[in-house]
C-alpha cells in the first residue's frame, strides 16, 4: 500500500491506494481515520493511482465536477459496499436522504433501516471518491459526517447545493 498527504482548502487529505486503486481517503482527524487499514505500514510515495486521485482532488476543489476516472476499490462488509454503491449514485450538486438510500436497498433485496445506512456511511473509507457527505436526513438536516459538519457544508455549498434550504434531492 502507498500513501500520500493532499492538502485541501478544508485540511489534509490522507490518500491510500494499492497498485490498481485508490482504497481510503480521510480527512485528518475525521471519525474512523484509516479504518480497517495500517497506514503505519504503508509506503510515503506517489503512484499513478495517487497521482489520479490528486488530479481528481484538484478539479474537485476548484468547484469542477471531476470528469477523470480514479480506480477505487470498495472495502468493508457487503452491506457498507452495497450502501458505497448506491452512494456513487448520486449526481455531484444533489442529495439524498438516509431513508431514501435504505428503501434503495430494499428494492435490491436487503432491507435495511436509515440507521444502519448512516453507520454504513460514517464508516466510508473513501470520502469526497464515494459521496457520503451528499446525505442528509429526512428534514433536510445536514446530520453526521465523519470529516465534521463544517466540511460537509463546505463540500455541498462548492457543489451548489444550498445548504440553508436543502431541497434538491434525487430521493424519487
Amino acid at each position: 500500500m502507498d500513501t500520500i498527504t493532499y492538502a485541501s482548502p478544508l485540511g489534509p487529505l490522507t490518500l491510500l491506494a494499492d497498485q490498481a486503486a485508490l482504497v481510503g481517503c480521510w480527512f485528518d482527524s475525521q471519525a474512523y481515520f484509516g479504518g480497517a487499514f495500517d497506514l503505519a505500514q504503508a509506503h510515503h510515495r506517489e503512484t499513478p493511482v495517487l497521482q489520479a486521485a490528486s488530479a481528481w482532488l484538484d478539479a474537485y476543489f476548484a468547484g469542477r465536477q471531476p470528469t477523470q476516472k480514479v480506480p477505487l476499490r470498495l472495502t468493508g462488509t457487503p452491506f457498507r459496499q452495497a450502501v458505497a454503491a448506491q452512494l456513487q449514485q448520486i449526481p455531484w450538486g444533489h442529495t439524498v436522504t438516509y431513508q431514501a438510500l435504505a428503501a434503495r436497498l430494499a428494492h435490491t433485496g436487503r432491507v435495511t433501516s436509515p440507521r444502519a445506512i448512516g453507520g454504513a456511511v460514517g464508516h466510508n473509507p473513501l470520502s469526497l471518491f464515494v459521496p457520503c457527505h451528499r446525505v442528509v436526513a429526512v428534514s433536510g438536516a445536514l446530520t453526521g459526517y465523519a470529516g465534521g459538519l463544517r466540511r460537509k457544508v463546505a463540500l455541498l455549498e462548492l457543489e451548489g447545493v444550498p445548504v440553508d434550504r436543502v431541497h434538491d434531492r434525487i430521493d424519487k
